[in-house]
């Protein structure tokens, strides 16, 4: 492991260690926490791309080890029962990791099932198509700027009394998703799992077995961002969000992977919606093009019927039109400010020889915003 991935994990374990019997009730344990935890994250990110050095963050050490069937993935050992945190290319994904009163990095999570034969399955709900299963170069060809891999700890209670507690969690989502169809549910209410949200695999399927994951659960207070949600059919903002989940001390860190140009887009996109939601009127919803309504409707229609079959339709199964469009719209919007940033970055970095600091990412998405460049 290189010094830079030695002093990265060790920070964090450390923290983690600090913070290890914190009930979640305290707001002021959560606010440092959270400020130590994504703070190091930043720093360490913020000087790769400033400095231009991206050494690999490698192996978290002292890793939990459970009794559960495992696999080599990319060099990695994946065990049964894993968490997968990952982060989206799409608009909406920096939306979503950005959008929680504690802002982070990650918009989705995916649970790992590891058979006796050790074949890899990954589980996730997808807005198109609800839950489903797929191998791992499946789960890898929806692109991603990072990937996270959480376990549970090995010194749990609940791990002692059943060492192979991740593994029956990962089988059980498993024989979910294999029995029938599971609709994504929009709403985000973690209290019913009939239809269920990314995050919802992963903690319906370890509230069955007795661990409750999120001990601090998620708040979604911005009155702009509370707004920009239920456009898009969000109706609960007390939640289990993605990025959170990497504060959840559970949970203990084994490997992340990132790329330089992850890393670059994942800070541009994230200052871009910072940028937005900061410039947002609580009182406006999200635009759409009205015109567009009958064609959308159309659309949804073909849809519905496409899901009897099993199959996706180009609007997701529990997303109206409505919200399609303004989906549609926010992804224009965010996309045309973010090629403006990026531009903007590279002639800086020309002048300053440096990328530019977040702050400065932030200004410059502002300055576009206001200069009202980009099409609705």
């Amino acid at each position: 492991m290189t010094a830079h991935g030695q002093s990265f994990w060790s920070i964090r374990n450390a923290v983690r260690t600090r913070f290890r019997e914190w009930d979640g009730q305290h707001f002021g344990e959560r606010e440092t926490m959270y400020r130590l935890l994504y703070g190091s994250r930043i720093a360490f990110e913020q000087a790769m791309l400033v400095s231009g050095i991206y050494p690999d963050i490698a192996d978290s050490p002292n890793a939990p080890q459970h009794k559960v069937p495992s696999a080599t993935v990319h060099g990695v050992t994946i065990q049964s029962g894993d968490l997968l945190l990952s982060r989206g290319t799409a608009p909406t994904s920096a939306f979503i990791a950005r959008g929680n009163d504690y802002p982070g990095n990650f918009s989705h999570v995916a649970l790992v099932h590891v058979s006796a034969q050790k074949k890899v399955s990954i589980i996730e709900a997808h807005i198109e198509i609800g839950v489903a299963v797929t191998d791992v170069e499946g789960y890898l060809r929806d692109k991603k700027f990072r990937i996270l891999v959480l376990r549970l700890r090995d010194d749990l209670p609940e791990i002692k009394n059943n060492p192979g507690l991740p593994h029956d969690a990962a089988t059980l989502a498993l024989r979910r998703a294999m029995q029938g169809h599971t609709a994504y549910d929009f709403e985000m209410d973690y209290h019913n799992s009939d239809a269920l949200f990314c995050s919802e695999v992963a903690s319906a399927a370890y509230a069955q077995m007795g661990v409750r994951l999120w001990t601090a659960l998620s708040h979604i207070s911005n009155p702009v961002v509370v707004r920009w949600m239920r456009d898009f059919g969000v109706r609960y903002f007390v939640t289990e969000a993605p990025s959170d989940l990497e504060y959840d001390l559970k949970l203990a860190p084994v490997h992340e992977w990132r790329s330089k140009s992850g890393l670059l887009f994942d800070s541009v996109d994230n200052a871009v919606v910072d940028a937005m939601i900061d410039s947002g009127n609580a009182g406006e919803s999200l635009p759409y093009n009205r015109w567009m309504l009958p064609v959308a409707r159309a659309l949804k229609l073909y849809s519905v019927l496409l899901n009897k079959w099993g199959k996706a339709g180009p609007v997701p199964e529990g997303m109206s039109a409505t919200a399609a469009l303004r989906n549609r719209a926010f992804r224009a919007k965010h996309l045309a400010v973010r090629d403006a940033v990026l531009e903007k970055a590279k002639a800086f970095k020309a002048s300053h020889n440096y990328f530019p600091p977040y702050w400065r990412l932030v200004d410059m998405a502002k300055q576009q915003l206001e200069a009202g460049a980009f099409k609705q």
